[in-house]
């Protein structure tokens, strides 16, 4: 049962300095500090429940998306949980439609990262309420801008048919959990050593599924390339991640000289906003078996559906924290089953690995009902800071046990690391100044 009113939002500044070991390092991103904009939701329920949700950020510029969400709290504030749940839609619509607000968006940028740590606060509570995993209806996406692609009627029909065999899918998640891979051996701030011993231990753990980051040099990516390559042998599965490094031409050419190690995918060839060059990439690559893949920083469910329609990704990348919550990544995870394009999130970050593993496996279960070329990314840092963790058995997600989006972080670790008052900080940002 569905209750309380919103009582008080909450937000907090959280950074982690991972740019001191050169964690999560790519051609574009030297430098980041993995942070989080972390929205805390209380209601005047009694019932001591929280809704806890984040989006993900680099350090930098958090604080602008902390604004955010505060423009964005009167219309969280004193609605009743039932009222919000009980038209999804208008909800979701009225945060994305804010006369003044949508004005710095609409629907993108750092307006559209605090509508998802809002939303993911939100589906987080709920879900606590109910006692359940997060699931949803048709009734909660937007469809507004896709029904050239996808109607509310398809997105029935497609939920329909999948109701066969679901629960023999559930059984398969439980037994052996949602298959992984892991891009914490290659970031590419790491020195070859600190790649080997990570690649030789993620081999040990049973991980078959790697990913590389390349852009910077390319000399560089060929040395690197085959030293993974080598590493973990012809038969294991090698992504490479470029982080919208390139031009279309330059993608082509940079890609043709790394096509002899054979990766699955080349990851963020150019500019996420390119749909034609992402085109133009696919079907150059396509001849060397090399699929393109992106998402992560897509805007919204428009530019996932152009995408689909220009036929430019062989691999869909939906993030968590990018689009508008649960509700705006339903919506790209039927238009991809439509399109028959498989789902590989990507995630990482501050909590991304917690929030898209009930994505994923939402999608199996109720939505493509495939495995067939879908892997899910995991990266090895960060999850100690959390309440739930995800849980990683033989290189495969588990699936969560405890009620809620898994988004709550340990108050210690918000206390500590909260930007730029906490511990942490204040010893760094100390040490800098002397």
């Amino acid at each position: 049962m569905v209750h309380g009113r919103v009582s008080r939002l909450s937000v907090h500044d959280v950074r982690f300095p991972t740019s001191l070991g050169g964690h999560g390092s790519d051609a574009m991103h030297t430098d980041p500090d993995y942070s989080a904009a972390y929205v805390v939701l209380e209601t005047d329920a009694e019932d001591g429940l929280k809704g806890y949700g984040i989006t993900f950020t680099l350090g930098r510029g958090t604080e602008v998306v902390v604004c955010a969400v505060n423009a964005l709290a009167p219309h969280v504030l004193n609605k009743a949980l039932g009222d919000i749940v009980g038209d999804f839609r208008g909800f979701y619509r009225q945060l994305t439609s804010d006369g003044q607000l949508r004005w710095i968006g609409p629907e993108k940028g750092v307006v559209h990262l605090a509508t998802a740590a809002v939303l993911n606060a939100v589906w987080d509570l709920w879900a606590k309420q109910e006692g359940k995993d997060p699931r949803t209806l048709v009734s909660c996406i937007d469809f507004r801008y896709i029904t050239d692609v996808l109607t509310e009627e398809e997105a029935c029909e497609i939920l329909r048919q999948s109701q066969v065999g679901k629960k023999e899918r559930e059984e398969q998640m439980l037994a052996h959990g949602y298959p992984a891979y892991t891009t914490s051996c290659a970031w590419l701030g790491y020195p070859d050593a600190t790649l080997k011993q990570l690649c030789s231990e993620a081999l040990k753990d049973g991980w078959t599924r790697f990913k590389v980051k390349v852009g910077a040099d390319l000399q560089d990516d060929i040395r690197r390339c085959r030293l993974i390559r080598n590493m973990i042998g012809p038969e294991k599965t090698l992504m490479m991640d470029a982080n919208q490094r390139w031009d279309v031409p330059e993608a082509v050419q940079w890609m043709t000289k790394l096509a002899e190690f054979k990766p699955l995918w080349i990851e963020e060839p150019t500019s996420p906003d390119d749909i034609l060059g992402h085109a133009t990439i696919s079907k150059a690559l396509a001849p060397l078996g090399i699929g393109v893949a992106t998402g992560e920083q897509c805007h919204n469910r428009v530019i996932f559906k152009q995408l689909l329609q220009a036929k430019a990704l062989k691999f869909l990348q939906i993030d968590s924290c990018r689009l508008g919550s649960v509700n705006e990544n339903l919506s790209v995870l039927l238009m991809a089953k439509k399109f028959e394009i498989p789902v590989c999130p990507h995630a990482g970050g501050v909590g991304l690995c917690e929030l898209v593993q009930h994505l994923i496996m939402f999608d199996f279960i109720s939505v493509s009902a495939s495995l067939q070329d879908r892997m899910c990314e995991y990266v090895d840092h960060l999850h100690e800071h959390f309440k739930y963790p995800v849980l990683i058995r033989k290189a495969s997600y588990m699936p969560p046990k405890d009620a809620g989006y898994s988004t709550e972080m340990k108050e210690d670790s918000v206390k500590r690391h909260r930007y730029p008052d906490g511990e942490v900080w204040k010893k760094l940002l100390t040490a800098q100044g002397n």
